[in-house]
């Protein structure tokens, strides 16, 4: 009985620890575009940083990503925003990437995680799926999927974050 008491005790100390833990995002290594392997953490310890994995294959993908096209650069300006597409397509699939991206102009810094070392690190299935980092590398929002509108909800949760 005293144990359990005991154990009681200890879990309510530690309970506000665990829910303000924050997942932090992997130092693992991606790919640019022209091959060369670059440190994730490179790109997101400057400034707030939405992340959006993609594939060339997936339909919502590139309708969520359409979506942001005008309002990022607006985005960029208000809030100093960094948008990172990160494709999750496989090595056989990468050659797509590049012409995919030119035909939609999309305006976002395009690596590539054929490895899927970063999407493992991160333990999701399903895309497209999008995260904000913070300055600190927390990650402080995720969403799975794209239904029109959800931009609109991402831009809420940016302009909580910085401040805005």
């Amino acid at each position: 009985m005293r144990i359990n008491l005991i154990y009681a005790v200890l879990f309510f100390i530690a309970l506000p620890f665990v829910l303000t833990a924050q997942k932090q995002l992997p130092d693992v290594s991606i790919r640019t575009l022209d091959g060369k392997n670059e440190r994730i953490k490179s790109y997101t310890d400057r400034q707030l940083t939405i992340i959006s994995f993609w594939a060339t294959w997936c339909s919502p993908c590139k309708r969520e990503l359409d979506a942001m096209v005008e309002l990022y650069p607006v985005w960029k300006e208000k809030y100093q925003i960094e948008l990172l597409a990160i494709s999750t397509d496989n090595p056989r699939q990468l050659a797509k990437v590049r012409p995919m991206v030119a035909a939609q102009g999309w305006p976002y810094v395009i690596l590539t995680d054929a490895s899927a070392a970063l999407k493992n690190a991160l333990n999701f299935q399903a895309i497209p799926h999008t995260i904000i980092v913070d300055k600190k590398g927390n990650i402080v929002y995720e969403h799975t999927g794209y239904l029109p509108g959800d931009e609109a909800l991402l831009e809420k949760k940016i302009a909580e974050l910085s401040g805005r």
